[in-house]
């Protein structure tokens, strides 16, 4: 994956990784800092993993025994486990940069970082600080409760007090959505929080991001079975939003 930088967290150089984060690579030196400031005086290296590759193995037909194709690679294939996510992103791959990914996957097939965006596009998973813009996206209204990305029991974190006080309350009036609009965007002409609109003008929620005719928006769960459409340099394009099959049947309400 493009954009995305993985970090090696260890006592010393002689000791195997411990820790590996992952991270949207456009914020990374913001995440070095930030994890600095709270080393202290512990003697922990912080350090980017360059000679590792991460990759995203997206549900398809795959060929061929994957769990024993990996045991035979396991001088590449360091990390193979499920998106923590949902299920319908597959799973994360971590290998050493160079490896070769169809003798470690048989059948499997090499997208791009396009074909990645578009398949969480249409499931509706943020990811990155585009989707996820910080200080502006709450974590129940990006779905984060969805994704096994909210402890409710821990404590404590930045904003705890309002996420579980909204969580207990149970209304949740925005959520992040996929959306389909009627014709493909222009590359990168749609503003960061454009306006999205129903058919009588008023504010029916915000653009996030997107690629072509997928999009992820963040939208009033009351607006979102009427037309609706966004401004594109003058022209009203018409989008449709739907609520994703991962998210549990009680949701979107």
């Amino acid at each position: 994956l493009e954009g995305i930088a993985i970090f090696r967290l260890h006592e010393s150089p002689e000791e195997e990784p411990c820790i590996l984060l992952e991270c949207d690579g456009s914020v990374l030196d913001a995440i070095q800092k930030h994890l600095k400031l709270y080393k202290i005086r512990r003697k922990v290296n912080i350090a980017p993993c360059l000679d590792l590759s991460l990759w995203a193995v997206l549900p398809g037909e795959l060929s061929g025994d994957i769990t024993s194709s990996l045991a035979q690679h396991a001088d590449q294939a360091l990390v193979f486990t499920p998106d923590p996510r949902t299920e319908v992103m597959g799973w994360r791959l971590i290998t050493k940069k160079g490896a070769n990914l169809s003798e470690i996957i048989p059948g499997s097939h090499v997208g791009d970082t396009q074909d990645y965006h578009r398949h969480r596009y249409k499931q509706g998973i943020p990811e990155g600080v585009k989707d996820l813009p910080p200080g502006v996206a709450l974590p129940l209204e990006s779905n984060l409760a969805y994704m096994n990305g909210i402890s409710f029991t821990k404590g404590c974190y930045i904003g705890q007090e309002l996420t579980a006080r909204t969580h207990h309350m149970g209304v949740i009036r925005k959520r992040l959505l996929p959306v389909h609009f009627s014709a493909p965007l222009p590359q990168d002409s749609i503003p960061e929080g454009a306006e999205i609109l129903t058919e009588s003008g008023k504010s029916a929620g915000k653009f996030r991001a997107g690629g072509g005719e997928l999009g992820i928006a963040l939208l009033r769960l009351a607006n979102i079975n009427e037309p609706l459409c966004l401004n594109v340099a003058g022209d009203k394009v018409k989008l449709t939003a739907h609520i994703p099959e991962w998210w549990p049947k009680t949701a979107g309400k």
